[in-house]
């Protein structure tokens, strides 16, 4: 029995749980009080800031690899790659946008775009790791939090960005997994996607550039959350979302549960709270914000989806 494909269950029956805690009456309320203008100010956000950086932030360590694609095609398979990782846990489904992006490269390999995702996705975590740490002052009267876990987190992914960048050394390590694991017949093509991951990868000194783009990126989808919940009457600073939502973020990755749902929300109510936030409004303003920022971009996504595979 194949136990870890029922893991996201979990979240589903921790979101019920909430939901049913919480009152649906009450959140459907509260919901139904939201300042409308507001709300579509975030959706005007989601498209005309939050999108266009999610795709800059990758399409531009795409441009040191020589891959040549529009930034139009870009933003579409940006929304498309979301799509995937908003149904996958962990988010890793996101990783198709290294097949979208094979077409645009000389070797049509699909090592560009493996390198591609992997270093944006590595980037990514680390970044909201970084957020956790530097914000979590604002809770040092409120709670404890394991700021020696999240800083070696946070080191630990730095030092592998450091060594994996370096062919010489993948290679080290990767050569047990190619002679013992991988298919005589595969080997070919392995030793190919290999060669062409480190074909073209972006020098270190850029890294830093690379690294305040997601950070710049996450911030733009926190501050939707904050609008969200100006609308919802939760008056309190930016600066609290900035501490509470990255955590919320990374208890979102544990892979029990589909794009955090269920963990999200047990993560914010609770956090929140330690600032007198109601728990209907933090569900609530939780659920708003991934139905603008997961559900919506996804509906989009398979419209583009259903349209490439028309044309095929």
């Amino acid at each position: 029995m194949n136990w870890k494909k029922y893991l996201p269950i979990i979240g589903i029956i921790l979101f019920i749980y909430i939901l049913i805690k919480v009152n649906l009456m009450n959140v459907l309320e509260v919901i139904g009080k939201a300042d409308p203008t507001l709300v579509l100010i975030s959706l005007l956000f989601l498209f005309l800031v939050i999108l266009p950086i999610q795709t800059f932030k990758w399409y531009i360590i795409a441009v040191f690899q020589d891959i040549k694609i529009p930034f139009k095609e870009a933003f579409k398979i940006n929304i498309i790659s979301n799509f995937y990782a908003f149904i996958t846990p962990s988010k890793i489904g996101g990783v198709i946008r290294a097949e979208y992006l094979k077409k645009y490269t000389k070797d049509k390999n699909i090592g560009k775009g493996l390198f591609n995702f992997t270093i944006d996705k590595v980037l990514d975590i680390s970044s909201v790791i970084f957020m956790a740490i530097l914000f979590s002052f604002v809770f040092k009267d409120k709670l404890d939090l394991p700021l020696g876990f999240f800083t070696a987190m946070f080191l630990i992914f730095v030092l592998l960005i450091l060594f994996f960048m370096k062919k010489e050394r993948s290679k080290l390590v990767l050569s047990f997994f190619y002679r013992k694991i991988i298919p005589k017949k595969m080997k070919k093509q392995a030793k190919l996607t290999f060669n062409s991951f480190y074909e073209h990868i972006p020098k270190k000194r850029y890294l830093p550039f690379f690294f305040l783009l997601n950070i710049v990126s996450w911030i733009s989808i926190y501050f939707i959350f904050y609008i969200i919940g100006l609308s919802l009457g939760m008056d309190i600073s930016f600066i609290y979302y900035l501490a509470i939502l990255p955590i919320g973020t990374l208890v979102a990755m544990i892979p029990i549960s589909i794009n955090g749902l269920g963990t999200r929300e047990a993560t914010l109510i609770s956090l929140f709270a330690l600032f007198n936030v109601e728990a209907s409004k933090a569900f609530s303003m939780s659920i708003i914000a991934f139905f603008i920022v997961g559900i919506l971009p996804s509906i989009i996504a398979w419209f583009f989806i259903w349209g490439r595979r028309k044309l095929d």
